[in-house]
């Protein structure tokens, strides 16, 4: 499993947040990343205290445990044994009642129809190739007026190869690292164990949410902070806050 490696490694998305800021979190809005700078609006949240939320592979020990602390009820779900032990450590260590489920953002059959208020999704469904199932099932296990928060990446970049400036159009959409590389550069990439991407579509990021039955309220445009030279020309993810309809039609 290549994230319960980059645990090991400390990749900036498997390092949990500090004993401060989960007691800041106790008494004020807390900060959270749904992309990599900006911190998701607080008017994007319904009230935290008493809200089931499910952290939609987003363990890390880096959302889950603040909206904790701020008095959400939190069902943590990913696919990496290591990166739920860091979730499971900080709820143990501070009394935050953090459930934790392994399991595919693709399958969430473990878990119960309309249950949730809130599902907080940070960037991680460039990691799956079915993107829509992924909306689908989250409409599923959202209450009937629940909200979802999801960050994206947006797809131009994965058409250009990432070296640059200037930087090549090589690739066309949708982007999938199994099907759209070359098999010396899927190979050399398997070989390292890295993470297969998947360069979505807006139709079916954006579209798909719609087809699956949601309202999107709010979106906004984020990149990485200048860690990349592409940042200088276009943002490189987004996120949407949706709703699930009340009723057909609605």
């Amino acid at each position: 499993m290549v994230w319960d490696r980059y645990v090991a490694e400390q990749n900036r998305w498997t390092v949990p947040v500090s004993g401060e800021q989960i007691r800041q979190a106790r008494t004020d809005l807390p900060k959270v990343l749904l992309t990599p700078v900006k911190f998701a609006p607080h008017n994007w949240f319904p009230e935290l205290n008493g809200c089931r939320v499910l952290g939609l592979a987003a363990a890390g020990g880096q959302q889950g445990p603040l909206l904790a602390a701020a008095g959400a009820a939190v069902t943590i779900f990913d696919n990496s044994e290591n990166q739920l032990r860091q979730d499971r450590r900080l709820s143990d260590k501070y009394g935050l009642g953090i459930k934790t489920i392994q399991g595919d953002m693709a399958d969430l059959s473990a878990l119960p129809d309309a249950w949730f208020d809130l599902i907080f999704n940070p960037c991680s469904v460039v990691f799956t190739e079915d993107v829509n199932k992924v909306w689908q099932q989250c409409f599923r296990v959202l209450k009937p007026g629940g909200v979802l928060m999801a960050g994206m990446v947006n797809p131009v970049i994965f058409q250009f190869e990432p070296e640059g400036p200037p930087f090549k159009l090589t690739y066309p959409q949708p982007y999938s690292d199994l099907k759209s590389l070359s098999h010396e550069k899927l190979n050399a990439l398997l070989l390292a164990q890295e993470t297969l991407e998947f360069g979505h579509s807006l139709t079916d990021q954006i579209g798909g949410q719609l087809k699956a039955g949601f309202v999107i309220t709010d979106f906004y445009e984020d990149d990485r902070g200048g860690e990349k030279a592409l940042d200088t020309y276009l943002p490189s993810f987004f996120a949407t806050r949706a709703v699930r309809k009340m009723a057909a039609g609605i």
